[in-house]
């Protein structure tokens, strides 16, 4: 049997196979009104393709705890009942195409309030539909970006109860995979690092300071979240700084602590929380940063980027580096990936009857 079509079982889920969607903001969202922050026809549409695609999980993309975590104005959430309602409607389909629904949590911090991409994905201020962001310290993530407001201690513990809340609400909508997402230069990943955290409370400092709140996120996610389903943490294994950054030696050591309080598999991406950094991309970059992870923990792990061939996923998997992967930008090109690996690769491609003829 082919590992990539191998099912993997997390608690008591299993998964059909190891082809996963990494979650990709669609910024496709109302960004005012009674449908801010709902899932509309677009998301449906767009994560019911990978679904008859056969994808195995699915995980939707960042959705905001609070309109203050939001990335954009134009950003999914999941803090009233509007928008647990909308995401019902994909959870159902995606289940009937036998596809695990799964949903990232995010509350954006300093990178908030910006544009959509294809706009340029500038600082939007409150003339236009955006806010006031937040983080760990004043600092802005880049020149140009305002200077956050440094969260206080009860803040961070409201925002901490915002998490809880909305895993609550996924639950709600039917999600069985949680992931609370701690990378990409977003606020649990900026408390994270000493480059974006110069807090001297006992929020900052040191890294045992540094990981309380991801560690409290965690801790309040897990506690309203069914002992039965799986959770996930999404982490940049490394900021790619020379110095004074997030390493990979800090993502092993996270990575024990966050088996201990829980986390089911670590979806192991790297950077974003440094401006202007050169990142040495290429097929499977992040690949050794997840399988080192894996091996100096035990703990499951995901692989993510530039992962595009099903010879080159296969070979993750049976190698041992990783548990499933994750795809991005391959899926956005051809929803129908999974179908046409699992052909490459002599497994059942398992396609729905409607399209059997073309499989």
């Amino acid at each position: 049997m082919s590992a990539l079509f191998e099912p993997v079982t997390l608690r008591s889920l299993t998964v059909r196979n190891r082809v996963w969607m990494a979650p990709m903001c669609q910024y496709s969202a109302e960004t005012a009104g009674p449908g801010t922050g709902v899932a509309g026809d677009w998301h449906f549409a767009h994560y019911a393709a990978r679904a008859t695609g056969g994808t195995g999980l699915v995980l939707v993309e960042a959705t905001a705890v609070s309109p203050e975590g939001r990335i954009s104005p134009a950003d999914l959430g999941l803090w009233n009942d509007a928008q647990t309602e909308g995401l019902r409607r994909i959870t159902a389909f995606l289940r009937s195409q036998g596809t695990v629904a799964g949903i990232q949590l995010a509350h954006a911090g300093r990178k908030a309030s910006t544009d959509r991409p294809w706009k340029g994905g500038a600082p939007v201020g409150p003339d236009e539909e955006g806010w006031q962001p937040v983080g760990p310290s004043p600092l802005p993530f880049a020149e140009g970006h305002p200077v956050p407001d440094e969260l206080t201690r009860e803040q961070i513990a409201a925002i901490t109860g915002q998490f809880a809340d909305a895993a609550r609400r996924a639950l709600e909508a039917g999600f069985e995979v949680v992931e609370v997402h701690g990378a990409h230069g977003y606020l649990i990943g900026e408390f994270l690092s000493p480059h974006s955290n110069h807090r001297t409370d006992e929020y900052g400092g040191s890294f045992e300071n540094r990981t309380r709140f991801a560690l409290e996120v965690v801790d309040a996610v897990r506690a309203v979240w069914p002992a039965e389903l799986p959770l996930l943490f999404r982490i940049s294994a490394t900021d790619w700084l020379d110095e004074g950054g997030w390493t990979a030696d800090d993502t092993v050591r996270f990575a024990a602590e966050l088996k201990e309080h829980g986390v089911d598999l670590l979806d192991v991406s790297t950077g974003g929380n440094a401006s202007g950094v050169r990142i040495p991309t290429g097929p499977g970059y992040q690949v050794p940063f997840a399988a080192r992870v894996r091996a100096e923990t035990g703990l499951p792990v995901a692989a993510v980027g530039l992962i595009t061939d099903p010879a080159q996923a296969e070979k993750i998997l049976a190698n041992g580096e990783a548990d499933a992967v994750f795809l991005g930008r391959e899926l956005l090109r051809n929803p129908f990936w999974a179908l046409q690996a699992a052909r490459t690769l002599g497994a059942d491609a398992d396609a729905p009857p409607q399209y059997a003829r073309a499989v």
